[in-house]
């Protein structure tokens, strides 16, 4: 006997719950962000190493005495440097090496820095009362340290005129154009060179 179409409707019936348990065919599901940091087959992570960056060495215009004359020292440290750190090296007087060359100084040990104010081509140094009254040989030392590091700074100025104050009141002045300059003599394995010497022991009067 065939089956009748009733049987056939049962049977069809019957097997749909069953379909629909079946797992559906699906392309890639992707989920969440992408990934990040991986690294390829065989490869292994190490910390990160940062390389130190090199101190750049600079030359300090330093002024000292010798044989009663100024004279200019360039003197190599670990910059940068600012007019400042460069007056209070200047009051330290002169190295071991420098000491060796016969250079001296009239400045006092400052136990306080002093305070430098800059506008343009001019800088005033105001000293500390405990710096006591500079001789004039003391006060070229020190005008013409700070008017030639100025000019370092910013060489386009083309001069500098320097205002030292001193406890009191009193008030001294010099220029850069006061300064002496020459050929810088090397010594064998020294870290630092003097120029020629000036003149006069003075550095020219009083500016303007």
């Amino acid at each position: 006997m065939k089956p009748s179409v009733r049987a056939y409707s049962l049977l069809i019936a019957a097997l749909l719950p069953l379909s629909a348990c079946g797992i559906p065919e699906t392309g890639v599901v992707e989920a969440g962000e992408p990934a990040t940091g991986v690294l390829d087959p065989g490869v292994t992570s190490a910390p990160s190493q940062s390389v130190p960056e090199a101190v750049p060495l600079v030359k300090v215009p330093l002024y000292f005495v010798e044989d009663g004359s100024l004279v200019a020292v360039d003197r190599t440290v670990p910059g940068p440097t600012d007019l400042g750190s460069s007056v209070l090296m200047l009051f330290k007087g002169p190295d071991d090496r420098e000491r060796g060359k016969g250079l001296t100084t009239e400045l006092p040990p400052a136990a306080e820095a002093p305070t430098i104010r800059t506008d343009g081509t001019g800088v005033t140094v105001q000293l500390p009362r405990s710096a006591g009254i500079l001789s004039d040989t003391a006060v070229d030392q020190l005008a013409c340290t700070v008017a030639v590091a100025r000019l370092r700074q910013d060489p386009a100025l083309g001069r500098a005129q320097v205002t030292v104050e001193q406890p009191g009141g009193r008030l001294a002045g010099r220029s850069s154009d006061d300064c002496p300059f020459g050929g810088a003599r090397e010594t064998p394995g020294a870290a630092e060179s003097t120029a020629t010497p000036g003149t006069g022991g003075s550095a020219a009067g009083t500016g303007g």
